[in-house]
């Protein structure tokens, strides 16, 4: 084990958020874009914290930040689809997380069951609507029920670790 923080008789020291980002930073997560379609066209995000939460309901989970101005644009909508990138996807991910741009510019996609946008070539996709809402900090926790999904089982997944894309192939494996 490497360094560790340790707390001393007056309780745990704070927890800096450039600190937890690097710690948590090893933990490799896959990337997806919650879509969904409304009046006004469709919409978009990228998300990196997102989760199966329950078979029985089947539920996922994802958190977008409180500053997101598309996520109460697809709370409104009350239905959505995640699309989960595979691994040539770092270009979608980097455009659905600019804010103030035609995200869809150039994006091929297609009606889910519910409507919202499968994006062409994902590994998987799954159309949920809005379950439950929670507060977690400076994100919103979601809780999405499960209405339909899908998976190419020849595309891989795009994965996020340590502040890139993909698995550095140089952590040695012990």
């Amino acid at each position: 084990m490497s360094a560790r923080t340790h707390s001393g008789a007056h309780g745990p020291a704070p927890i800096e958020a450039a600190r937890m980002r690097d710690v948590l930073g090893h933990f490799a997560s896959g990337i997806v874009v919650i879509t969904a379609i409304g009046s006004d066209g469709p919409v978009g995000f990228t998300c990196q914290s997102f989760s199966s939460l329950s078979l029985d309901p089947p539920l996922v989970s994802f958190s977008p930040s409180r500053t997101s101005s598309t996520w109460p644009k697809i709370r409104e909508i009350g239905r959505f689809c995640v699309n989960v990138l595979a691994v040539d996807h770092e270009e979608l991910s980097a455009a659905f997380a600019r804010s103030g741009t035609d995200k869809y510019a150039g994006v091929r996609w297609s009606a889910s069951p519910s409507g919202a946008p499968i994006l062409d070539g994902v590994a998987a996709w799954i159309d949920c609507t809005v379950e439950h809402e929670y507060p977690g900090g400076d994100h919103t926790i979601v809780a999405g029920r499960v209405h339909d999904l899908g998976a190419d089982e020849t595309r891989p997944p795009l994965l996020f670790h340590r502040g890139t894309y993909g698995v550095n192939s140089a952590v040695a494996v012990r």
